[in-house]
């Protein structure tokens, strides 16, 4: 990803750059970074002319009260609050849609040709109940085809640090009784090092997203306390991704 700012102060995508979408993940030392009680908006007036350099006009922006789950709500074209889900979608250009996280992966989806944009917040729980192809569906509703999107993958807890219990490995077997064990490696007794980059990098290409573009620099935020917030290490901070249609 690319850094901008000294300290940086949000990130960006190279490839969903050079396609011209507005778009940024702030970093701990973005100014204007709310709490992360929700459904409070993510971003005071503050963060406007940090990330009005990204492209985002923060007038307006669309958000939700993230509830661990793979439900999809299309933002209002007004901008503001738009449900307890998970997935955002849009068709209204220069919106930006916006989610919180903090180890769980911000996942951005862009069909340029059918003018559809997508965020994802997904975690243990959405990977289970599969966010990544709900997501892909949602775009599919309203023009967009799977092998046309680009994808992002967002910082997010790698395999390195995320290490998971029985009841995590008992949802994922349960789930994906054929596969799960292909996303990590076991760690001590009765727990397993959980790569959630590699299942939902598979979910989207089973819901036909070519993996060539799917684009991720396997940034983990528990690797990374000088630049990120990661729950698992005990930071109550929250990262925002945010993406709009150009």
């Amino acid at each position: 990803m690319i850094e901008h700012g000294d300290p940086p102060t949000y990130l960006t995508f190279e490839r969903l750059g050079a396609l011209g979408v507005p778009h940024a993940t702030t970093t701990r030392h973005c100014p204007g970074v709310t709490s992360p009680s929700q459904p409070t908006a993510p971003l005071s007036s503050a963060a406007r002319p940090v990330l009005a350099a990204a492209g985002l006009d923060l007038a307006r922006f669309a958000y939700a009260r993230q509830v661990h789950g793979a439900d999809v709500a299309s933002a209002p074209p007004a901008g503001g609050f738009a449900g307890d889900v998970d997935i955002l979608t849009t068709t209204e250009h220069g919106l930006p849609v916006a989610i919180f996280t903090a180890d769980c992966l911000p996942v951005v989806l862009y069909d340029a040709d059918a003018a559809a944009l997508a965020v994802a917040h997904v975690g243990w729980r959405g990977t289970v109940k599969g966010a990544a192809a709900a997501a892909v569906k949602a775009l599919v509703n309203v023009g967009a085809r799977a092998d046309r999107l680009r994808v992002a993958i967002g910082p997010s807890i790698g395999p390195c640090c995320y290490e998971v219990d029985a009841p995590v490995m008992d949802a994922f077997r349960a789930a994906y009784p054929d596969r799960w064990e292909a996303w990590g490696d076991r760690g001590r007794a009765a727990h397993f090092m959980l790569d959630l980059w590699a299942a939902n990098e598979a979910m989207l290409a089973d819901a036909g997203v070519d993996p060539a573009r799917i684009e991720n620099p396997r940034l983990c935020t528990a690797c990374h306390p000088e630049l990120l917030y990661s729950y698992r290490k005990g930071n109550r901070g929250r990262i925002v991704t945010l993406a709009a249609l150009p």
